[in-house]
This record gives structure tokens, C-alpha cells and sequence, in this order.
């Protein structure tokens, strides 16, 4: 990409970009396509590409999690403890308390359904306050609710748990393999998890079998993954290139990965899939933002590199926004619907 002049970049004509002044958290859109930034120094940015982006102090102290809380506005989880909704006008709400322990993981579905993980548990809450508390074997990766929003997901070490939100009896189906487990995907038909280990590579469960699927052969760790809208390609961050496993005609075991869009010698450090096409956005460790398209390779450059790397990346529902944010507190967003 250092043949690309700046205003080749699609920020420079579709986007806008702001310096917020702290590490970008997460980018999150709501089930509406309303946007915030949630960073480290506690506040939450929503943001849009007309009129000024407003600051909301959601926690006393850091942000460590984020999602869209799918019917609108957003959830954040903080060191303080608190599990805080922000509602579109800003309004803040705590949905849970749990006293100074670090929120380090936040789900929701369009159901209702929240999810906080909280050292060994997984609290799960529903519209009307908590459901149930999850616990496992040691401080939960991540968490993951599948598509429906049945099952909740959740890696840990030497592992991950998979727990079915309405039984009566809570008991999990674990998935073992060993070593620490991070990022967790659900398959979109909900056939296949697959998380990210400590060391440089992925595991994945085929869970009609339990068939065990290893993916290795990453220069750094991986931290970011992200299923294709219809489940066929994995895409995982780690390398010099969007690294992307096939889960179709058998795949990804005895199958080799497609790259796509590599070359600087800068490790990928997040991808985000399109809601609705086979089209991958991908930051970089020197802020580089790109899409690429799955099917041709067709590379597309979204920002210029900051110098830091990007640490957020999300599209809107409708595929219509894409949003990043970096380390350093630079965040951006495009509007990439037809015109």
C-alpha cells in the first residue's frame, strides 16, 4: 500500500475520522446501525458521519468490553464492575453490578439475551435482569452466542464450554483440547467453534463429531476472527495477510488457507467480515484499514497507515458502514453505500 496516495483511500472521500485521545476498545453498532466507539479511559464516542460525536463518561475507570446491545444503544463492560447500557441519546443505565471485578467479555443477541464474563463465570441476563451464572475452570477467553441465541459459547483453559441459555439444568458440553483459549467464533449454522490459543494458532471443534481441527503457521497471535455471512471462510488476523480457512467441501483440515491482501510485512491485527457478501475488512499493526474481496482478491484501501495499530473494526448491519479504531485513539468512519 505505499504506492497509494492518500486520497486513493476511501476516509479521504467517503469517511471522516477523529483523534479521541485513548486506545479504541471496540467499535460497535447497534441492531440500527448507530455507532459508538468505546475506549479505554472509560467514555463511549456515538458517532456519525454528520454533526459532532458526543462523549459519554459510561465508567469510572476502564472500558474492557463492548458490543451493540442489538435492540439499540450499547453495552459495555469496565474495571469498575458495572455491566452499563448507553442508550442512542447517550442516557446510561447499569444493567449489573459485580463489585470491582473486571468485565473482561460482553455478548448480546437480538433476543435479549446479555452475557458478561466476569473471571470463572458467564452471567447471563435477559430483559428483565439476571438468568443464570455459568461457571467454568478457569478465567473465561471470550464468549459467543450462536446465531439463534440458544447456545452461549465460552473458551477457557485447556478448552471451551458450550451451554444451552434455557436448560433447567445448566451442564455443558465441554470441548477440550489443551493450552489457553482467547477469541471464540460460532459458525453462523452453528455446526463449528473455533477459538484462538496463546500460542500462534487456532483450534476448531466440528461439533456433529467432535472432529478436531488445528490451524497453525501464524508469524504472530492471533486476536481477531470472524466467520463470511454464510459460514464458508474463517478469517483470522496473526499474519502479514488476511489468513482465511475454508469451511466448506470438507475444509479447513488438509486444506490450505487463502491469503489475501499481504505484503508490507505488517501483521493483521483484526478483520471484520461483511454482513451480507464474501468481502473481509482487515487493519493492520501500522493502521492500515483495507476490504478485500474473497472470490477475486480485489483489495480496496479504506485509511492510510497512523502508526498505530488497529485495534477495533466493525461494519454496520446493513453493510452500508465501516468503522476502526486504533491504539493510539484514531478513529474512522465510512460510508460505503452507493451513491
Amino acid at each position: 500500500m505505499a504506492e497509494v496516495a492518500e486520497a486513493d483511500f476511501l476516509l479521504a472521500t467517503r469517511g471522516r475520522a477523529e483523534e479521541l485521545g485513548a486506545w479504541v476498545v471496540g467499535a460497535v453498532f447497534d441492531a440500527r446501525d448507530r455507532l459508538a466507539f468505546a475506549l479505554a479511559d472509560g467514555t463511549l464516542h456515538p458517532a456519525g458521519m454528520q454533526g459532532d460525536w458526543a462523549t459519554v463518561a459510561a465508567h469510572d475507570g476502564a472500558v474492557l468490553s463492548a458490543c451493540g446491545d442489538m435492540q439499540d444503544g450499547w453495552l459495555t463492560g469496565g474495571d469498575d464492575g458495572k455491566l452499563v447500557r448507553t442508550a442512542p441519546d447517550g442516557a446510561t443505565q447499569v444493567i449489573a453490578d459485580y463489585k470491582g471485578k473486571w468485565i473482561d467479555h460482553v455478548a448480546a443477541h437480538e433476543t435479549g439475551l446479555r452475557a458478561a464474563g466476569v473471571g470463572k463465570a458467564v452471567h447471563v441476563l435477559g430483559p428483565g435482569g439476571p438468568l443464570k451464572t455459568l461457571t467454568h475452570p478457569s478465567s473465561v477467553g471470550g464468549i459467543v452466542f450462536d446465531a439463534k441465541g440458544k447456545r452461549i459459547a465460552a473458551s477457557h483453559y485447556n478448552g471451551a464450554s458450550l451451554w444451552f441459555v434455557g436448560a433447567k439444568e445448566d451442564k455443558p458440553r465441554v470441548l477440550e483440547w489443551k493450552g489457553s483459549h482467547h477469541a471464540i467464533a460460532f459458525s453462523p449454522d452453528g455446526t463449528h467453534v473455533v477459538t484462538a490459543m496463546q500460542e500462534p494458532s487456532l483450534h476448531g471443534w466440528r461439533l456433529t463429531d467432535g472432529q478436531h481441527m488445528r490451524m497453525s503457521g501464524y508469524p504472530g497471535k492471533t486476536r481477531s476472527l470472524a466467520f463470511t455471512s454464510k459460514g464458508r471462510w474463517l478469517a483470522t488476523s496473526g499474519a502479514e495477510s488476511v489468513v482465511l480457512w475454508p469451511f466448506f467441501g470438507g475444509g479447513p483440515m488438509g486444506k490450505a488457507p487463502t491469503e489475501l491482501a499481504g505484503g508490507d510485512q505488517v501483521l493483521c491485527s483484526a478483520v471484520a467480515c461483511h454482513p451480507q457478501h464474501e468481502v473481509v475488512a482487515a487493519g493492520f499493526g501500522d493502521g492500515l484499514v483495507l476490504i478485500a474481496e474473497v472470490a477475486s482478491g480485489k483489495v480496496v484501501p479504506v485509511a492510510p497507515p497512523s502508526g498505530s495499530p488497529v485495534s477495533a473494526l466493525a461494519w454496520s448491519p446493513n453493510g452500508a458502514l465501516l468503522a476502526f479504531g486504533t491504539e493510539a485513539g484514531h478513529a474512522g468512519l465510512i460510508d460505503l453505500a452507493k451513491r
